[in-house]
């Protein structure tokens, strides 16, 4: 026996406004994903530029521009490459909104080799 129409009608009207209700939680949970994968990304990327610039002050390199040939060029200009005397290298990187402009946060990352010169 066919379902009588107003029970149809209501059954649509309620996944209907379940749906409304649920969409902003959905994208909530994806964009806080995503902003996970960037911080991560982001952090994994100070890391290797911080390698990069210890490897070229050890061989007497341009730590600036090995470092930062590393990082992705939506933080290149922003992050901050630091060799120091002890021949340590410091990036600090900021870590892009997923959602506006600006950061987060920073991360910081340092490396150091042994001169080989």
């Amino acid at each position: 026996m066919p379902a009588a129409p107003d029970r149809d009608r209501s059954a649509r009207g309620q996944a209907s406004v379940e749906l409304v209700v649920l969409l902003p939680v959905i994208v909530a949970v994806a964009l806080g994903a995503w902003q996970v994968a960037v911080a991560g990304h982001a952090v994994w990327a100070a890391g290797a530029a911080a390698r990069a610039g210890a490897r070229a002050e050890a061989v007497g390199g341009d730590v600036e521009r090995a470092a930062r040939r590393l990082l992705p060029a939506a933080v290149r200009r922003d992050a901050e490459v630091v060799g120091e005397e002890d021949g340590e290298v410091r990036v600090v990187l900021p870590i892009p909104a997923v959602v506006g402009r600006g950061a987060l946060f920073t991360t910081t990352a340092r490396a150091r080799f042994e001169p080989q010169r």
